[in-house]
């Protein structure tokens, strides 16, 4: 099986179209980069296929330059089925005529594949997706027509998928979803007039030929031949007619520039994202606001490091805003229904807009008539074009694997709510945008240094322990997430309180120790469970306002009240980055892990 890959097509009057799908393959890495491959036609109409294992961004694009004017490219995450070069896309069907990308997971494809194999069909692969192309191919056997037999060959799938294919007998790409992201790009000339369509599972695929988009909408399929494009109902074939979108970010904030990797570059970017997390529409703040207030039970639902800041959130509501909320996984939502009623309200926060377990929880709010709000980053996603009401964090693109920036801009959104439930809204903006000019200063080149001697001292060390309380426990949580998921140290995180009930026994001389501190109601208590753990051996390093003569190294951070979770967490993402690179791992790739979680 295939999941959390990128896909990218193009048709229309470009003769490089297999240069243009590996160039924009190289900007999708981040959704995947096991393996790699394209498929395109030349002049011959014959489909040409080349795939590899590992990454794309070696490549050079120029070895793809045949004339050639449709081509469909992927890169992929295994989900299940070794990486491979037989198990990379494209996947053929077993006359060479069609050729498939797929992103998620076909749940029925293993009757689906028995069933064409008793009707003589090979497979050369472990994959689920290799079923796609095989399936379309026996569908042309009743019909004559191409895109309808995608069409009824998507109708037969089980499961959240996106699928992209092309054939030899038509100039024609056909796509289709249901939960797996898609997005069309326009090609314009300057008359106005179309030049082409690249259709992806993300914007900077295309971003160097068109900031012009059409979203495909779960349940839909698009049928291009890159003059002219139609989207329909993927079941009943109804046409749905789409309107064209202008994405108003750049390349540019998508690329590295001076820094070595992404994640920094984002992590730097904190500067001003914090502060175009707060700029929103203050009638709107109060409204959501208000509407918490009303609701009969609230839940706070996200995935990985967007679940650490629905934790930190329900910190906030409750210190102050005094008001309860409730905080769940996404993915362990399901048994929550039985509370939900019309009057609840879901909030649900995702980076991405695309995170499966999140949309399934959407879905179970929506059967019971709750109302769902979302915050995510990414404008247009399924998420928010699904969610009553949507806020965005406005962090800008986030290639990096690992999320820094768009957590720090949840948690500001969250701040600001709690503080317009008690109608002080302007207190929380203005401690929130002094929490940025906090971060322009501590974010200065003396200090990524000495975070980066930090790293130098325990880089070497296979076991890190974080603790926190009170917000600060949420973000022990995501500090380990972090230093797990690039420098894969074993990290954990604890609340402080929970260590005398058996953490503490896996502390052993020289073991570091991180306690994040703020001055807050729960200093002292802190305090006291970083000095048990220096009783025990632990090297402890203390991110906090204040030096402690329990800290064997101080990471000085700014006093920033409500919004020292925010404050707390960056130099545990500089330092998670720097373990990284010094035991010489790649901080934007982390292996066994991609950007957008599309399956359950």
């Amino acid at each position: 099986m295939s999941a959390m890959c990128g896909i990218f097509g193009y048709v229309g009057s470009r003769e490089d179209a297999g240069k243009i799908v590996v160039d924009g393959l190289k900007h999708l890495e981040y959704r995947g980069y096991d393996s790699w491959g394209i498929s395109y036609k030349c002049e011959d109409e014959l489909i040409k296929i080349e795939k590899e294992t590992g990454k794309i961004s070696s490549v050079n694009s120029n070895d793809f330059c045949q004339k050639s004017s449709i081509a469909i490219a992927h890169t992929r995450w295994a989900t299940h089925g070794g990486v491979s070069k037989c198990n990379a896309h494209p996947h053929l069907s077993e006359d060479g005529s069609i050729s498939v990308v797929h992103n998620g997971i076909i749940e029925n494809y293993q009757d689906l594949r028995n069933e064409l194999k008793n009707k003589g069909y090979n497979f050369a692969s472990e994959t689920d997706s290799e079923v796609i192309p095989h399936l379309i191919q026996e569908e042309l056997k009743s019909c004559s027509d191409f895109s309808t037999a995608v069409r009824n060959a998507c109708k037969r799938f089980e499961g959240r998928f996106a699928v992209l294919a092309m054939d030899s007998n038509s100039q024609t790409l056909v796509a289709a979803r249901t939960g797996s992201p898609l997005i069309v790009g326009v090609e314009k000339a300057d008359n106005g007039k179309i030049d082409g369509f690249f259709i992806a599972s993300d914007i900077p695929a295309f971003m160097e030929y068109s900031k012009t988009v059409q979203y495909l909408d779960d349940g839909e399929m698009v049928v291009t031949d890159g003059n002219k494009i139609v989207f329909t109902d993927l079941e009943t074939g109804e046409e749905h007619p789409k309107r064209e979108i202008e994405i108003t970010w750049n390349a540019e904030k998508a690329n590295k520039g001076e820094y070595d990797h992404f994640m920094l570059k984002e992590i730097m970017e904190q500067k001003d994202s914090v502060a175009r997390a707060v700029n929103q529409d203050e009638e709107q703040i109060k409204t959501i606001a208000n509407a918490i207030r009303n609701a009969k039970g609230t839940f706070l639902i996200g995935c990985g490091t967007a679940h650490k800041s629905c934790m930190a959130g329900e910190y906030f509501f409750s210190i102050i805003a005094q008001h309860h909320v409730n905080v769940s996984s996404a993915g362990e939502f399901k048994p929550y229904h039985h509370f939900l009623q019309p009057e609840s309200l879901v909030i649900v926060v995702s980076q991405s807009g695309e995170t499966a377990d999140v949309l399934e929880a959407m879905n179970i709010a929506k059967e019971k008539g709750s109302k769902v709000l979302a915050i995510v980053n990414v404008e247009g996603s399924t998420i928010a074009r699904e969610a009553d009401y949507t806020l965005l964090i406005n962090a800008g693109p986030e290639r990096a694997v690992a999320s820094t920036k768009a957590l720090t801009g949840q948690m500001a959104v969250l701040i600001l709510i709690a503080y317009a439930m008690i109608d002080k809204l302007q207190d929380g903006k203005k401690q929130l945008l002094d929490a940025t000019a906090l971060i322009n200063d501590m974010l200065n080149p003396r200090y990524i240094d000495f975070l980066r001697g930090v790293a130098g001292q325990i880089h070497t060390h296979e076991d890190l322990y974080i603790i926190g309380k009170s917000w600060n426990f949420p973000m022990a949580l995501e500090s380990a997430i972090k230093i797990q998921e690039v420098s894969y140290i074993h990290a954990e995180g604890f609340a402080g309180s929970e260590l005398k009930h058996g953490p503490i026994a896996l502390v052993e001389e020289g073991t570091p120790c991180i306690a994040l501190i703020g001055n807050d109601e729960l200093k002292g208590d802190i305090i006291g469970n970083t000095i048990e753990l220096k009783a025990r051996g632990a090297k402890i390093i203390g991110i906090a306002p204040e030096n402690n003569e329990v800290f064997d190294t101080w990471i000085k951070v700014p006093d920033a009240a409500a919004a020292q979770a925010i404050i707390n967490i960056i130099p545990v993402q500089v330092l998670s980055y720097f373990l990284a690179v010094q035991r010489g791992k790649d901080p934007d790739m982390p292996r066994n892990l991609a950007k957008s979680v599309t399956v359950k």
